[in-house]
């Protein structure tokens, strides 16, 4: 893959711009490289559910559920 503009030049970026749980999905892929094509609500749906669980100390079920509330969130966007 190309240059994503995201380069850890200390631990602590390393923490807040690349976490260990960014890189987890059994692709490889970041979530970021494929959520910024969508909509706001759409993309924080795939991002829950793309790393669900997958986050130091998160909960599987609580992140399906965020995902569920974005995605509620769009549908009323779009019956207004």
């Amino acid at each position: 893959m190309g240059d994503t503009g995201r380069q850890n030049t200390s631990t602590t970026d390393g923490r807040v711009n690349h976490p260990k749980h960014y890189n987890e999905h059994p692709t490889g892929i970041e979530c970021i490289d494929i959520v910024e094509h969508f909509s706001f609500n759409l993309g924080n749906a795939i991002k829950y559910v793309w790393r669900a669980g997958l986050k130091p100390d998160s909960e599987f079920e609580l992140d399906i559920r965020k995902a569920i509330w974005y995605l509620e969130r769009e549908l009323k966007q779009h019956e207004s």
